[in-house]
């Protein structure tokens, strides 16, 4: 069984799994998953709670201990266990061993970071979903946003016009904790719950935050507009100019690869081998209709400018550069002429 991390709690109103595996990159939705089940398995009688946290030095003995200790006056246990960002082959045979002493008195929950498309194949992975659900606490993409905003008015109360929604989602995409804070504040100044853009406007700052992956990941979808207002924020906190320049490199250096290769190899084939996520296929694939090879290497050539500049110019900025690769990058191909 698989979830979003919004949906966990309906599903703990109609049952408590004995294993939940939550993974993701949002602190905020692994937190409030990990409260929610502690609430729920409280009330079913798991008074006993253990934490562990997986390191290469970790005592695995002391983990197995709680799950073998069995009587009729034990209580009831919840078993936590974080495991590292790297799982070494010693860690991943200890959770398959794990998954095996597991028995109804147990409710174990396992917490990480985002799992690779390999790991989800693991032979201990599969063990511990025998039983368990995944509840997935990557944040919201920006598809997903605004639905996530929508449910968390909802569940405040707070009724919000599809603009505010969306000024909410785009003010606060990437930093979930400060849109929780924004919403509580709103309630606060609005008695009525009613939310609309001018209110947000007198009572709201953005808090918005991006990676270079955000700016990389609208350059591929051809986003023009959005890519602009990312790499103008990104500039703003000072992120280093190399950073950017590696991360889009990088995704030039492999559309080229991808669309000299599809000349003779299916591209989903292409999209296998070189291990692109099934989540980020559509971008890339739009990349590709866009991108011919000639004009990849034209952006590469835009790219290599950019390092001179900012390698031995320093008097002179190296950002307009960067800002017009973005446009060339996003540029439809009828539109796209070599300066």
């Amino acid at each position: 069984m698989r979830i979003f991390a919004d949906r966990l709690a309906e599903h703990l109103s109609k049952s408590l799994q004995p294993v939940y595996l939550l993974f993701g990159n949002e602190p905020l939705l692994l937190q409030e998953s990990k409260e929610a089940i502690r609430h729920t398995a409280m009330a079913q009688g798991f008074e006993e709670r253990h934490r562990f946290g997986v390191d290469t030095s970790f005592d695995w003995n002391s983990l197995y201990d709680c799950c073998q200790a069995m009587s009729l006056f034990s209580a009831r246990q919840l078993i936590e266990v974080e495991l590292p960002e790297t799982l070494t082959a010693a860690m991943t045979k200890e959770l398959v061993a794990l998954a095996d002493m597991l028995h109804q008195d147990i409710t174990l929950v396992v917490i990480g970071t985002k799992l690779t498309k390999a790991q989800e194949n693991s032979k201990w992975y599969k063990a511990l979903m025998v039983n368990g659900c995944h509840v997935n606490c990557l944040s919201p993409d920006q598809q997903r946003l605004p639905q996530f905003v929508q449910t968390r008015c909802r569940q405040l109360g707070l009724q919000a016009d599809a603009q505010a929604v969306q000024m909410l989602a785009q003010w606060h995409e990437g930093n979930l904790l400060a849109l929780v804070q924004s919403l509580e504040k709103l309630l606060l100044l609005y008695p009525d719950k009613q939310l609309n853009l001018v209110r947000l406007e007198e009572s709201l700052s953005r808090h918005n935050h991006f990676t270079p992956f955000h700016w990389s990941d609208a350059l591929l979808a051809g986003k023009a507009k959005r890519a602009q207002r990312i790499l103008r924020q990104l500039e703003a906190e000072g992120v280093e100019i190399t950073i950017l320049a590696r991360t889009i490199q990088k995704e030039l250096i492999l559309l080229t690869q991808l669309q000299s290769q599809a000349r003779h190899t299916p591209l989903a084939q292409l999209f296998e081998r070189h291990r692109i996520w099934q989540s980020k296929r559509p971008i890339y694939s739009a990349a590709l209709n866009r991108l011919s090879v000639t004009r990849l290497h034209q952006c590469l050539q835009t790219l290599a400018q950019l390092e001179i500049v900012s390698k031995t110019q320093y008097e002179e900025s190296a950002w307009p550069l960067l800002h017009q690769l973005s446009t060339e990058i996003c540029m439809p191909q009828v539109q796209f002429t070599k300066a």
